[in-house]
């Protein structure tokens, strides 16, 4: 499916995605945030029941993302000798979280790519590999790639790749933590389920059963 079809949105409604495992997972403890992950399984199970995703607002910066990516694809290309292709959502077996490459490379490698503003560029040149650390050990681990690449590019400053190998220490802990997530955010789908708030298959908000 390609990234950004209903059908990709659809996959993705109420489950925990690679991009936001920060908000799972304490980088420095590697133990699940309190109140970081209770409001992002709010805004699952606000999915989950609406059927639609809550953030539809598409800014500036995320357009101008969509717009230069297939420079910077031919430019990682270019640096790297090496081709890439194009990648929809990969799924646990169990379809209850995944990750959106922006590439796979290879047979070992992915991509994910940052067309930011020049601020968060200039952020992104300073500490890539903290800020998106578990997004990216997050693919590897969903995947079963060996290595993942961050490249932050803007055309007219210098741009940045990062390579992150495949830890397995945090492998483990990021697959326990969002595991320990998951099952919080079943139980309170069931709570609601219990008191009479339910989703129908179509997921549309006026077909929400109260009590």
């Amino acid at each position: 499916m390609p990234q950004g079809s209903p059908e990709w949105i659809e996959a993705r409604l109420g489950i925990p995605t690679a991009s936001n495992f920060h908000r799972i997972l304490s980088l420095r403890t590697r133990k699940l945030l309190d109140k970081g992950s209770e409001t992002y399984q709010a805004e699952l199970l606000a999915e989950w029941m609406l059927g639609s995703s809550l953030d539809p607002y598409v800014s500036e910066w995320m357009e101008r993302g969509s717009e230069m990516e297939p420079q910077a694809v031919a430019y990682y290309e270019l640096q790297r000798e090496i081709e890439t292709s194009a990648v929809g959502f990969i799924m646990r077996d169990d379809r209850l979280v995944g990750c959106s490459p922006d590439r796979l490379v290879g047979e070992d490698g992915g991509l994910e790519i940052k067309c930011p503003s020049p601020k968060q560029h200039v952020l992104n040149l300073l500490h890539a590999k903290e800020t998106h650390y578990l997004q990216c050990q997050g693919g590897m681990w969903l995947s079963g790639r060996k290595w993942w690449d961050l490249m932050s590019f803007h055309q007219e400053l210098p741009p940045a790749i990062v390579r992150y190998e495949r830890d397995e220490d945090v492998i483990e802990d990021l697959a326990t933590e969002v595991g320990r997530f998951i099952a919080r955010m079943l139980e309170a789908r069931e709570t609601l389920i219990r008191r009479g708030f339910t989703r129908l298959p179509s997921g549309r908000s006026d077909q929400l059963v109260a009590p």
